[in-house]
């Protein structure tokens, strides 16, 4: 173990923030921390080290290697050997394959990689029992997020930003997301540690990094300080409106929605009755739970025309599931259960 740095506001702040997001895990629980030797990671895992065992966790770290770029396994074997220095036990290193993940019309090579990683820390986290796998996302990174959301239109979903506790039985966490950049940066120097600076986060090939060198620097400068804190507070607000609406699309969904054979069907009167956004929500709640298909803003609304401007339509061909209007319901029918069955989705003429 390194001679423990003096403790300064940016270290101290790292500190809280890691004590806050291990206060709800069990006694002996081993949390990863997501390292890629950046500032970020780098801060949060010295903060680990440090919190975990006087909150009585055990603390490991999972080094992720893209292969993107040359030198690549020896920058994730340097981040390795730096979790290890700081006292986290086990220490992994997870190599990935990016080719072939990702969505093109999306975020191309930046979601492929993300994909990777994730993939990588659920893999981590099974193979080691995981409780957590502690991620550094900063406020910088929650404002870039939701700047990208907008200009592609993603709508709440977006704007609502990355969530503090994320993933299936909150595996994710985000300890970090409150501190702005200039922290974790702080925290390093202060610690006397040297992360590594990826040449990908100075590329303008990135959309993020676009956002990250140009659009947010123009809007500080046109519009005054705060602009990142601004959007963070919004993503905030949004997650608080977005996740009571979830909440009453599903109290709401226990009344109106009904299984048939190879999908549900939803009552037209109890959907019309509900106003616009929880009853698109409802709808994208159904495909979600019963098709797992994650509906775009149009076709939900073409769904949701069934019900508001029906003049009999035929069905509305949907990945995976067709959807139509008969007898006072919208039936959604799974097509890969008809393709087996010879059912097709009832429709009115």
């Amino acid at each position: 173990m390194p001679d423990r740095p003096r403790l300064t506001p940016a270290i101290a702040d790292t500190r809280r923030a890691v004590r806050d997001a291990l206060a709800e895990l069990p006694a002996d629980a081993l949390v990863l921390v997501a390292l890629s030797g950046g500032p970020d990671s780098l801060a949060l895992a010295a903060a680990t080290a440090f919190e975990a065992p006087r909150a009585g966790l055990r603390a490991g770290a999972v080094v992720v290697d893209h292969g993107l770029q040359p030198g690549s396994s020896a920058v994730a074997e340097d981040a390795a050997a730096a979790a290890r220095e700081l006292g986290l036990d086990p220490v992994l290193v997870q190599s990935v394959s990016v080719a072939g993940r990702g969505d093109a019309d999306h975020d191309g090579p930046e979601a492929a990689a993300r994909d990777a990683r994730y993939a990588a820390l659920a893999e981590a986290a099974a193979s080691t029992g995981a409780a957590a796998v502690l991620l550094g996302h900063t406020l910088d990174d929650q404002a870039e997020t939701v700047l990208l959301g907008l200009a592609r239109g993603s709508g709440a979903t977006s704007i609502r930003g990355m969530a503090a506790v994320s993933g299936p039985a909150g595996l994710h966490r985000r300890p970090l997301l409150g501190l702005p950049r200039a922290i974790t940066v702080a925290a390093c120097a202060d610690a006397g540690l040297e992360p590594w600076i990826d040449p990908h986060n100075a590329d303008p090939a990135y959309a993020r990094v676009r956002v990250r060198q140009s659009v947010l620097p123009v809007l500080e400068a046109e519009l005054g300080p705060g602009v990142a804190e601004a959007l963070a507070r919004t993503a905030a607000q949004a997650a608080e409106d977005a996740d009571a609406l979830d909440a009453m699309a599903r109290e709401v969904a226990e009344d109106v929605v009904e299984l048939e054979e190879a999908g549900v069907s939803l009552s037209v009167s109890a959907l019309a009755a509900n106003p616009a956004a929880l009853r698109q929500r409802l709808i994208r709640l159904v495909a979600d739970s019963e098709f797992h298909v994650a509906l775009s803003r149009a076709q939900t609304l073409e769904i949701g025309r069934l019900v508001t401007d029906w003049h009999g339509q035929g069905p509305l061909d949907l990945p995976g599931f067709q959807a139509s209007r008969a007898g006072g319901r919208i039936h959604l029918i799974s097509t890969r259960a008809g393709e087996l069955t010879g059912q097709k989705p009832p429709h009115d003429h």
